[in-house]
Formats: C-alpha cells, sequence, structure tokens
C-alpha cells in the first residue's frame, strides 16, 4: 500500500468542516477524529480496488555494452493482460552508478495493451550494472492511494574503459610504419628481416651496405630490413591491493589499463601476438588467442568488470599464469606498483626467473603526480613534512626500481597521462634495434 500526494490534499481540506463546526459548538476533536477515520477507510477501499502491479508483463531493452560517460538508453515494456486500465508510476533499480535520469516515471496501460517507458543512463563508472527488479505503483480509482509491487525484471549492461591512450596510438602507428619501411626511413639491426635493396645516402649505416648489389649496380647499394613479426608480447596486470592506490583522476589499476590496450592495438598493427591476464591470487581477466580487428573488443570486454582487490598478490602464481599464456614471450609487461622495498621483495625474487635469454621484461608503474612537487615544499612546518614523506617515497620507489633493473628488467615509472605512451615508445625501441 502507498499513498498518493492527493491523500494529503484529502486530509488537509477536512480542516474546513472542523474549523466550522467548531464556530457552531461541536467538539472539534470529535470532528477531526471522524475526518480521519474517514480518510482512512477511504484510502483503504482505493486500495481494494487498485489494480494488482504483478499482473504487468515487463520485459527489458538493454543494450549490452556501453562506453562509459556516453548516454545509454534502455526500454522497459509493460504489457497488461488483465481486463482492468492499470495507472501510476514506475521507478527502475539501477545502482546510482549508472546514472539512471529521472526518478518516477507516468504509466498509463489500457487494458489488453502494452506501453514501453524509456530509461536513459549516463554510466559513471565502469563494470558490471545491473538492475534486478522494477518498482510499480497502480493508484485506485480515488487516486488517494493504491498498491505498490516489486516485479522481477533482470537487466545488465557493461561498461568498458574509456581508453583515453587511443590518442596516442596514431603517431605511434606512423613510427611503426616507419621502422616497417612504409615510409623512406628504414630501420637496421640484428633481428630483423630482409626488405629490399636501395642506393646509400648519406648519414646511413655503413655496415648494411651489400657489396655485390653495389658491383653489380654500379653504385652503393643498402640493404634495408623490416622489423620481425609474429612475435609474443605477454602483459600481466596486478589488481591486488597496491592497483587500487588513487594516482591522478583514477586508480593505478585504470592507468595499468590505458597501458595495457595502447600497448596491445601498437602489437597488433605490428603483426605481434598479445596476451592478457589480470592476477592477484585468482585470474580476473585472461585474453589469448585473439589477433586482428578482434583484439581490442576482447581486452576492454574482459577489462571491464575487473577491481582492484584488497589483497596482496601472489606472484608465483601471477607468473605461472603468465608462462601458461606463452612459454617464452618476446616481451613480457608487468604492470604494477611496487613502491616499498620490504613489500617487494617477493616480487623482485620472482622477476629474476622470468629475465631469460630471448625474453625482454619491462615493469611498468603509475606514479603520484604531486609527489615531485610535494618534495620541493618549503615553509611552514606541515610542508616541510610533507615534503619530506614525500622524499622518502620516491626514495623508496627508486630502491625498488634498481632492485628491478638488477633482476635485469626495465622499470618505467611515470604520470597515468605518461605511463601508456612511454611503454609504447618502449616497444617501439626493442622493434627498432632488433630485439623483438
Amino acid at each position: 500500500m502507498f499513498l498518493t500526494g492527493r491523500s494529503s490534499i484529502v486530509v488537509a481540506v477536512g480542516i474546513i468542516p472542523v474549523v466550522l463546526l467548531s464556530a457552531v459548538g461541536a467538539d472539534p476533536w470529535l470532528v477531526a477524529w471522524l475526518w480521519v477515520a474517514l480518510c482512512v477507510v477511504l484510502a483503504w477501499i482505493d486500495v481494494l480496488a487498485a489494480a494488482d502491479p504483478r499482473d504487468l508483463i515487463v520485459s527489458r531493452d538493454v543494450p549490452q555494452r556501453a562506453k562509459i560517460s556516453d548516454p545509454v538508453r534502455t526500454r522497459i515494456r509493460f504489457g497488461n493482460p488483465t481486463n482492468r486500465r492499470i495507472s501510476g508510476r514506475v521507478r527502475d533499480a539501477w545502482q546510482p552508478t549508472a546514472g539512471a535520469q529521472g526518478d518516477r516515471m507516468a504509466i498509463d496501460i489500457p487494458a489488453g495493451e502494452s506501453r514501453t517507458v524509456a530509461v536513459s543512463l549516463l554510466p559513471r563508472r565502469r563494470g558490471e550494472l545491473r538492475s534486478e527488479f522494477v518498482v510499480v505503483r497502480a493508484a485506485g480509482p480515488l487516486g488517494i492511494a493504491g498498491k505498490q509491487r516489486s516485479i522481477a525484471a533482470p537487466g545488465a549492461i557493461r561498461v568498458l574503459p574509456p581508453f583515453h591512450a587511443r590518442r596516442h596510438l596514431a603517431s605511434r602507428v606512423a613510427r611503426l610504419k616507419e621502422l616497417d619501411g612504409n615510409t623512406s626511413i628504414q630501420v637496421r639491426g640484428q633481428g630483423t628481416e630482409f626488405d629490399s635493396l636501395r642506393e646509400y645516402v648519406r648519414g646511413d649505416d655503413v655496415r648494411s651496405i651489400d657489396w655485390r648489389a653495389t658491383a653489380r649496380a654500379g653504385t652503393t647499394m643498402l640493404r634495408t630490413w623490416r622489423p620481425e613479426r609474429d612475435r609474443h608480447v605477454v602483459i600481466v596486470i596486478d589488481s591486488g591491493r597496491t592497483a587500487a592506490t588513487r594516482v591522478g583522476d583514477g586508480t593505478r589499476l585504470d592507468a595499468a589499463f590505458e597501458s595495457a590496450l595502447l600497448l596491445s592495438a601498437l602489437a597488433n598493427r605490428a603483426g605481434d601476438h598479445v596476451h592478457l591476464v589480470a592476477f592477484d591470487r585468482a585470474v580476473r581477466a585472461r585474453v589469448t588467442g585473439v589477433d586482428g580487428p578482434g583484439l581490442l573488443p576482447a581486452l576492454v570486454d574482459a577489462l571491464a568488470p575487473v577491481e582492484a582487490q584488497l589483497i596482496d598478490t601472489d606472484w608465483d602464481a601471477a607468473f605461472a599464469q603468465a608462462r601458461s599464456l606463452y612459454a617464452n614471450p618476446s616481451l613480457l609487461v608487468v604492470l604494477t606498483a611496487q613502491e616499498a622495498p620490504d613489500a617487494a621483495r617477493g616480487f623482485l625474487g620472482t622477476l629474476g626467473t622470468m629475465v631469460r635469454a630471448g625474453t625482454v621484461v619491462l615493469v611498468g608503474t603509475a606514479t603520484d603526480t604531486g609527489l615531485d612537487d610535494l618534495a620541493l615544499g618549503t615553509g611552514t612546518s606541515d610542508e616541510m613534512y610533507r615534503a619530506a614523506a614525500a622524499e622518502a617515497a620516491l626514495a623508496s620507489a627508486a630502491q625498488v626500481a634498481n632492485g628491478v633493473q638488477r633482476s635485469g628488467a626495465d622499470a618505467i615509472a611515470d604520470t597515468p597521462e605518461d605511463l601508456p605512451p612511454r611503454i609504447a615508445d618502449r616497444y617501439l625501441s626493442l622493434k627498432k634495434a632488433g630485439r623483438l
């Protein structure tokens, strides 16, 4: 049962006869109680006469996927199989992060017909958004009260990561084409595939001169090379407790997603194979064996529901998962946040087992954008304490980075905005040097 706004008006109208009867000597309290009793009786009659919302047949039309902050239009269809008209209001049960527009929407469904209600969403957070039911209020014929019921109507939409780092992809693909010989700039180095011959130009590496071709052509000829393809790139995303740390406008996990997506898109364009796993003590996302145009959709779909878990990552199990994707990758990228030397001992001890012949290991970390500025602070005692704390945090992060280097891996630490392009640039430099 529920009371409508009209019920308060009916009760308020009762003040008029109470005042009038009081003026002629009647007991005002008796009149007031009689009026309230009459209102209660009318409300119960209205409830009993109201249609039952559970008779409605409810179905949804919800897109399976959407991008964060993009408007999403969903529809709810109400079918009325009864011989009574059902009118009232409906409210959908999306969580607040879905950004459902509007509170309660009016419905008026004639007998034997159906009506559709549009519900607009504006998702503010990636992941799985769900609505398990709708709440329908069917008003009685007097409009004083009615019946309220929750009707099961499950619906779900997966909100994908935003991939802001996509803006860096075009420039990196252009550089990749230069390395691949699609422009006048060529790459030379060990581990690359022979591409073609061209005339020598001042500044070219003399080690690439083909003397036999030079003798035949009568002019200095140069061998050009192109980067090798079909390399395997394995990306490990740490989804443990350190991934929940806020950096910039998001978390370290969000920055790891941006780095993984940009590197994956670039490696896919280069003809390499990408494998990815998000892990803490269990597999949160896993993508392998997908190439070509289907890679990015598979990655964003797998990463969308992943959230940082408030537990320490089991690095032995994490690297075992990486080896299960591909035993001997050409490039292993670990996206984590290891900034405390004591807490990083397990990670550093296991990392050394992954550094082996033929595999380049890269460790990427998103750092706090304000630490460098805080470390330079002077003035009040509070500012000095903050500067000392920031300096200690930077020193600890440097110790861990040195440990990564001693393990034989490369360490890259930067802000959430700059980390993805730096990892992509490192990938390109490895291609250029013939190490990948």
